[in-house]
């Protein structure tokens, strides 16, 4: 497994942090996610090189920012 950190801004409750876990579960590739609002830390696993470009797109697309640890 390779694992993946980003800093992800402007999540501040549970309902943030689900609707990052929403569009990065999308993601190809992706097997486990954690994402919390209070760190502001989202940590990816998946099983191949992850694509990062479309992690961060994705976290857009939720409506945060993203950039890698």
């Amino acid at each position: 497994m390779h694992t993946t950190e980003f800093t992800v801004t402007g999540m501040t409750c549970g309902n943030c942090e689900n609707h990052v876990r929403q569009e990065v579960g999308e993601v190809p590739g992706v097997r486990v996610l954690e994402v919390s609002a209070a760190s502001g830390l989202l940590r990816v696993e998946s099983e191949a090189q992850l694509d990062v470009a479309a992690v961060i797109a994705a976290v857009d697309e939720a409506g945060y920012e993203a950039t890698t640890v």
